[in-house]
């Protein structure tokens, strides 16, 4: 499997990503995912939609719950022609659990966690840690790959405003 070439951190320490690195302009590869349910998503299943996709290495971080959060609130702004997919390997269950007590209802957590086929596909599985690097990729309703944002020190949040901008450009 090839490294993808973004330099990231964490905690000030370079990781490797590995995966095909996704760029804007690109077809956006179809991968398969599972909801809190423990059922199979893939992102073919929300074909014709704008699909936001939110990318944390776990839930259970303050960093990565406020990046779930925003991006849940932010949903609501959003129209129906636009789906938000917050992807990390967390299980089925804690996915689950975090929705239940954040009150997170208006987008889908979805575990990367089996396969970690989104990971692999899009260049954001950290080798050294079989965790999913920050970051945000939108995909217009043609699949494809419109806007990327990996951020270069985990501990840190995605540009919201920067993405939500794009995805205003494709309504």
């Amino acid at each position: 499997m090839e490294n993808n070439p973004q330099k990231v951190t964490f905690g000030g320490n370079p990781v490797t990503l590995l995966g095909q690195e996704a760029k804007p302009g690109n077809q956006a590869p179809d991968f398969t995912v599972m909801n809190a349910d423990m059922q199979p998503v893939k992102l073919s299943d929300f074909k014709g939609k704008i699909k936001v996709l939110s990318i944390a290495p776990s839930v259970d971080t303050p960093v990565c719950a406020n990046q779930t959060r925003t991006f849940n609130k932010e949903a609501t702004k959003l129209n129906d022609k636009i789906s938000v997919l917050s992807i990390s390997v967390d299980l089925p269950f804690a996915l689950k659990r975090f929705c239940a007590a954040e009150g997170i209802d208006n987008i889908e957590t979805l575990s990367d966690h089996k396969n970690i086929d989104f990971g692999k596909k899009y260049g954001f599985l950290i080798e050294e840690l079989r965790l999913l690097a920050r970051g945000i990729v939108i995909i217009d309703e043609n699949n494809k790959i419109q806007y990327v944002e990996y951020v270069s020190e985990i501990g840190e949040e995605p540009n919201y405003d920067k993405a939500l901008e794009a995805v205003r450009k494709l309504i």
